[in-house]
């Protein structure tokens, strides 16, 4: 039988969404890739329970997550995490901020799919189903749908709110001006929207340059950045070359427009940065977003106790002064 950890909450420290009462750990651990219906289930059960003891209580999914991203893997991530949710974290379920999403593929036809009234309405009920909950916590747009009148998507959030399957809302891959035009919205009905979840990351910086942090935080909002790490390039792995079979997210095309030796010559010069910190250069890259308080958590992806637990000591040397943040904006910005 699994007990959690005592401590937990010694060890992680937590923020708020903007001005809003919903609070997450620094760091969360999200379960888009190899988490699903192909993969082991002990060694993901042992990450996500060690998380949990490391003060970690945040955990994201959606809909679409699975091996692949493709039946039969579509829904698999929430129904791994619904197992160990009814089993193992059952007793700590006031303690955890559990988070999904719909706008992906999820099943065929026309409302397997996009962000419809249907769609996100039927697509919370079978996720609830899949997790094994009577609610989730935050339950997001995964994406922009142009084929539906934003105001029919807002309104269907903001009814999950109402009928008590969803706490908080959230939107996810919205750009600046999307942004604000659903932020407008949520207020007038008075929905309980709280982040948008968007691909950030030291090589990736749309989220500030675009004005969507600004645009956040003027409106009490948090951003909760996914691809921290832009799958694992910022770390030492690297420092002697990419490989051509190195995939970026699509989020991400822009960063080898100057070529892959650029970024190499990059990351050694971050490296050397995060060296002279007392951090790896993965750590330092996790710190780094959290340095503008906009940024509520940094979604975290790691299938290893080892990574995991490397990962969260980012939270222990969070501040950087001006220095070296002039240092690596001139490392960045060549």
């Amino acid at each position: 039988m699994y007990y959690a950890a005592t401590d937990r909450y010694d060890k992680m420290p937590v923020r708020h969404a903007g001005k809003t009462g919903l609070m997450l750990p620094a760091i969360s651990l999200g379960l888009w890739q190899r988490y699903g219906n192909l993969d082991p289930f002990g060694p993901r059960r042992s990450v996500i329970l060690d998380a949990f003891d490391h003060g970690v209580f945040h955990f994201d999914v959606a809909n679409h997550y699975g091996n692949g991203d493709h039946e039969p893997g579509f829904g698999s991530s929430e129904s791994l995490l619904g197992q160990i949710l009814a089993t193992d974290l059952k007793a700590y379920r006031d303690e955890l901020v559990i988070s999904t999403k719909v706008g992906y593929e999820i099943h065929p036809g026309p409302y397997g799919v996009g962000t419809s009234r249907k769609a996100v309405i039927q697509g919370l009920n079978d996720s609830l189903k899949r997790l094994q909950l009577d609610y989730v916590d935050i339950y997001y747009a995964h994406r922009f749908d142009d084929t539906v009148d934003l105001e029919e998507t807002v309104n269907a959030l903001d009814q999950t709110v109402r009928d008590g399957k969803a706490l908080y809302i959230g939107i996810s891959n919205f750009d600046t001006q999307q942004t604000k035009d659903a932020i407008a919205m949520f207020k007038d009905l008075h929905t309980p929207f709280v982040l948008n979840q968007f691909s950030y990351n030291m090589f990736n910086r749309e989220a500030e340059t675009s004005g969507l942090t600004k645009a956040l935080q003027a409106d009490g909002a948090g951003l909760i950045a996914y691809g921290p790490l832009s799958e694992g390039l910022l770390s030492d792995r690297y420092l002697n070359g990419i490989p051509d079979t190195f995939k970026i997210h699509p989020t991400n095309q822009a960063t080898f427009a100057h070529g892959k030796d650029a970024v190499v010559k990059k990351l050694n010069e971050l490296n050397e940065v995060a060296h002279d910190r007392g951090q790896t250069l993965t750590q330092m890259a996790l710190a780094w977003l959290l340095r503008d308080p906009v940024v509520t958590s940094v979604i975290i992806g790691t299938t290893s106790v080892d990574h995991l637990e490397d990962n969260l000591k980012a939270t222990e040397n969070l501040t950087f002064n001006a220095e070296e943040i002039s240092h690596i904006d001139s490392i960045l910005n060549v």
